[in-house]
């Protein structure tokens, strides 16, 4: 039986390695690898918030009545990071290796703390409310798409 704390908790893992890559070419100015290396990142980083903020989110709030706990603070996180990417993309755009370095340090110590608190709180609480549900909510994160993919 899948988990959210697994399907989401190694999707997690599968954006990181995508940044780390992202984050290597800037750091060697290989920048038509980390123009390549950010895209798949932001595309990847784009879906796993839609899948929590359109599917995941929404069945924790309906099944526990909970929509100013830890999903609002979740949210606000996320808020966090797209502005954190948005910015590292005008670096990587400008070819700025600095201001790229010094946004994904920020980045990366928001999303690691915000990992562990869904992996450690968000993600059990939801296997454990959504019970017979969670079937369900994981297909529906499988068949979520990024905004604006094709």
């Amino acid at each position: 039986m899948r988990t959210i704390l697994e399907y989401l908790g190694t999707d997690h893992r599968a954006c990181d390695d995508l940044f780390a890559s992202a984050e290597e070419a800037a750091g060697h100015e290989d920048w038509n690898r980390g123009r390549e290396m950010f895209g798949k990142f932001q595309a990847a980083m784009a879906r796993h918030l839609a899948m929590e903020e359109d599917v995941l989110f929404p069945a924790f709030e309906e099944r526990t009545g909970m929509r100013a706990g830890p999903t609002q603070v979740m949210r606000m996180e996320h808020a966090q990071m797209r502005e954190l990417i948005d910015a590292m993309a005008q670096a990587v755009d400008a070819g700025d290796a600095e201001r790229f370095l010094g946004l994904s340090e920020t980045l990366n110590v928001l999303m690691q703390q915000h990992n562990l608190k869904e992996e450690n709180m968000l993600y059990p609480m939801s296997d454990r409310t959504l019970g017979e549900e969670r079937e369900r909510v994981l297909d529906a994160m499988d068949a979520c798409q990024a905004p604006g993919a094709a």
